[in-house]
């Protein structure tokens, strides 16, 4: 499925330019597929088997790649908003499970049984983040990943010689306190020194949707 987007924020816009594209580069390499491995295999170790993800800002779908491992025969759904990204991704998880445009605008129609987010919340201009929320939420039938950088209160860091770029705060305290019916199972970090199995120092949540 392709979106034609006008974007309504600058950090859209620097996804989806060349800054988007030079960001597959350094993002797809097998440690990191093994990182990925091994991340994904703790933070959904309470969901149990799953059957459908959907990833929100999936890029070349290098966290699918992992899942794809972890759980055979799982139906696996893409939004990306950056048009090379998004035909590396089509190739993997094919065509009609690939949305191309901004996350702020994905149609949620079928429900998945995991919604999926990692490294992007912090990208997210703050006036935007309650509509990544709504959409992360009615996404799910059942559990919601978070997996970004954490911060107690809202601050913006520069990011590669950007400003704006970058923002860190709590976004899952945030989600529970909008979404009454959601509740945390389980949460962790991931620290960029590991010796085995680096990411990028993201702490991990994973809520449950109650009922």
């Amino acid at each position: 499925m392709i979106k034609t987007t006008n974007y309504t924020t600058p950090q859209e816009e620097f996804w989806a330019s060349s800054f988007g594209t030079e960001y597959i580069g350094r993002n797809d390499s097998s440690q990191l597929l093994a990182s990925n491995l091994n991340f994904f295999a703790k933070a959904l170790n309470q969901a149990g088997k799953i059957s459908s993800c959907l990833e929100f800002g999936a890029n070349i779908g290098m966290n699918l790649k992992a899942l794809q491992l972890l759980y055979p025969g799982v139906i696996l759904k893409g939004i990306e908003i950056n048009a090379d990204a998004a035909k590396a991704l089509r190739d993997l998880v094919g065509h009609k499970n690939v949305y191309e445009g901004s996350i702020f605008y994905y149609p949620v129609t079928d429900k998945v049984d995991v919604s999926l987010i990692k490294g992007v919340l912090i990208h997210i201009n703050p006036d935007m983040l309650n509509v990544v929320y709504e959409n992360l939420y009615q996404a799910s039938n059942r559990y919601i990943l978070v997996c970004e950088y954490y911060n107690p209160s809202p601050v913006a860091i520069p990011y590669r010689g950007h400003t704006e770029r970058l923002f860190k705060r709590d976004f899952v305290g945030e989600m529970l306190d909008k979404y009454t019916d959601l509740s945390l199972i389980d949460y962790g970090f991931s620290y960029r020194r590991d010796p085995a199995f680096p990411q990028d120092d993201i702490t991990w949540f994973l809520m449950e949707k109650k009922g």
